[in-house]
């Protein structure tokens, strides 16, 4: 049998096990079935079985028990659920990209913005407030502001690519994690703060001013979500960008 196909086989064998165990056949802790059952099941060699049950225990799904067998220590993750870990962002990455990108909108928005934009950012930071009164108030307010400036652009990529900035966020697990640890109302009455910054420097059409607020803004919340992080937990990226090789005295 060549190599190739004989390394195919038994990843086949070892998925076809995965996909019973995601099937609720099995829970951690209960005890596989037999190699020779197995085997004689799925019409393999028993070798085959064997090395299907070898890369199982490699990723952490198996124990094998010498003279007792092979016993689950973890289940699989479903197709979903392992494509959101393999695409997952990590929280201060996305915050330098959000940097580089948000900073830059925000001042050619200033040179773009409208009365009307204007406004609609005041009823976005009234909502803002609004949610900060309300015991379990959400942060819609938020993202509706960070979109608006995109929008002022009058630049239909720009508002895209600001978009997408925010779906990453929303659909990143390790940023869900790390923003569950933020009960402190006031930092997110420090990030309104800077909100009113950012806001009167795009009123007064300033766009270094716009640029600087908008850094700054997001360097805050760098530097509180760092100061929640566990850095021991092995996805945790804050010292990788801890600082940005782009960042200027008067950025």
């Amino acid at each position: 049998m060549p190599e190739e196909n004989q390394r195919r086989r038994y990843q086949d064998v070892a998925e076809i096990l995965k996909q019973e165990m995601l099937s609720e056949q099995y829970s951690v802790g209960d005890r596989l079935r037999p190699e020779r059952q197995i085997s004689e099941e799925l019409g393999v060699s028993r070798s085959l079985v064997r090395e299907a049950m070898i890369m199982l225990e490699i990723q952490g799904l198996i124990e094998v028990r010498k003279g007792s067998g092979a016993y689950i220590v973890a289940l699989p993750l479903s197709d979903d659920e392992a494509a959101q870990v393999v695409g997952d962002i990590g929280p201060f990455e996305l915050l330098q990209a959000r940097q580089l990108v948000e900073s830059n909108i925000t001042a050619f928005a200033a040179t773009t913005v409208t009365k009307a934009d204007i406004q609609r950012m005041r009823n976005a930071l009234d909502k803002e407030r609004r949610e900060l009164r309300e015991p379990t108030g959400g942060e819609e307010a938020d993202e509706e502001f960070h979109m608006l400036i995109a929008e002022s652009t009058q630049n239909s990529v720009l508002v895209e690519i600001a978009a997408n900035l925010w779906r990453l966020r929303k659909r990143s697990r390790m940023w869900e994690k790390l923003h569950d640890r933020i009960f402190d109302k006031t930092y997110r009455e420090e990030w309104l703060g800077d909100h009113q910054d950012i806001l009167l420097a795009l009123q007064v059409r300033d766009p270094q001013a716009a640029r600087k607020a908008m850094w700054q803004h997001l360097e805050n919340v760098r530097a509180r979500l760092m100061d929640l992080s566990d850095v021991e937990d092995p996805a945790f990226d804050g010292y990788l960008f801890d600082q940005d090789p782009l960042l200027t005295e008067d950025q």
